[in-house]
């Protein structure tokens, strides 16, 4: 089959032979229809998170069921479903206090990868999908079915972006109607934060971002208010839209080690900072443990928005048939594999909310 795969940190992806093995026991093959780019995936492709090469990135996909393994009976061929990097057991500790992003099983796929090149040595299979390519073999947990109804290429964003945005606000926070809430970073998370803290009854919604045409996507998907941080007063403004009360939750979606410096200063008493991004390796940030005990201050970690895929997605889906939550407008260009290195550019230009790889 036909596959992106990066051969050197920092180079140009390169389509290539790759042979992807038939599913085992509780293992699912899916023929992509359409793969989403993923800061995730260029930040591992150019190294920021180390790992082995060479290997195939990709994991905010979906497609249509091309064969099952055995054991799986919550699937069948045909089928057209949403692929996740979440694999979960059901049973561990983590699965069972309902936080299945925290699994703690170990799969057969976390142990050896499906991928191989033409002389049969291995491939990574990135963030355990390995989606930039015509077909990919993952858990059968990976997989949520979905309609008919929904394109397959709006769909592949609910496997992140959507879910990772959207959950941080609804399930890690669980914000509140009438919350004052500051969201950094406007890209795919960003905006998916930005809606869910508008459709969660969010009083105010102050986005910021560098790029103006991500602060007017903002505007669109529901902020109250945006801020350039080069030419506003952050800090002050914040206060002064919150009635000098600071932020019930800030939420920090972009890996820039600045963001997560100044979000501690914009809360306030009992608020929450909502660590989103991922920065690269080593990126650390202080905080003054005095004042936000003192305040009754918090600090969460939301890995992929807490999400609960079988929940999760669903519902999403109906709020988008609602025409309450916006997908369409999420995707910026449509890409083939053939040119996935330009997609990819587009989005580190800052140009693009969300690319994505659309396979015939």
């Amino acid at each position: 089959m036909k596959a992106a795969v990066c051969r050197e940190f920092g180079s140009p992806l390169q389509i290539e032979d790759v042979h992807l093995a038939a599913p085992g026991p509780g293992e699912v093959k899916v023929k992509m229809g359409a793969t989403a780019i993923c800061h995730s995936d260029i930040t591992y492709a150019d190294g920021g998170w180390g790992g082995s090469l060479p290997a195939v990135y990709g994991h905010e996909g979906a497609g249509v069921v091309s064969q099952i393994g055995p054991g799986v009976s919550s699937l069948a061929a045909g089928d057209r479903v949403v692929v996740t990097l979440i694999r979960s057991c059901g049973r561990c500790h983590g699965c069972v206090l309902g936080r299945p992003v925290t699994c703690e099983t170990t799969f057969a796929l976390d142990e050896r990868s499906p991928l191989t090149d033409a002389a049969g040595q291995s491939v990574v299979h990135g963030m355990r999908t390995g989606a930039f390519a015509e077909y990919c073999l993952v858990e059968a947990s990976q997989l949520v079915r979905i309609p008919d109804d929904v394109a397959l290429d709006v769909a592949s964003l609910l496997a992140c972006g959507v879910i990772t945005g959207f959950g941080a606000v609804t399930n890690t926070a669980q914000v509140a109607p009438g919350s004052h809430v500051v969201v950094f970073g406007c890209g795919g998370v960003g905006l998916n934060s930005v809606q869910a803290a508008r459709i969660s009854g969010a009083q105010t919604v102050i986005a910021i971002d560098l790029a103006e045409n991500k602060l007017a996507a903002a505007r669109d998907f529901g902020a109250t208010h945006t801020l350039d941080p080069r030419s506003d007063d952050v800090v002050g403004a914040v206060q002064d839209l919150t009635g000098g009360r600071g932020a019930d939750y800030v939420f920090v979606t972009v890996g820039a080690k600045a963001a997560f410096d100044q979000s501690y200063s914009l809360l306030a008493k009992g608020g929450a900072v909502v660590l989103v991004g991922m920065p690269a390796n080593g990126v650390t940030s202080e905080i003054d443990p005095g004042t936000m005990a003192a305040s009754s201050q918090r600090i969460l970690g939301s890995k992929m928005g807490s999400a609960r895929i079988g929940v999760d997605i669903p519902n999403l889906i109906a709020l988008y048939r609602q025409g309450r939550l916006k997908l369409d407008e999420l995707i910026s260009g449509r890409y083939p594999l053939s040119q996935i290195n330009q997609a990819i550019a587009s989005v580190k230009s800052g140009d693009a909310l969300r690319n994505v790889i659309v396979f015939e």
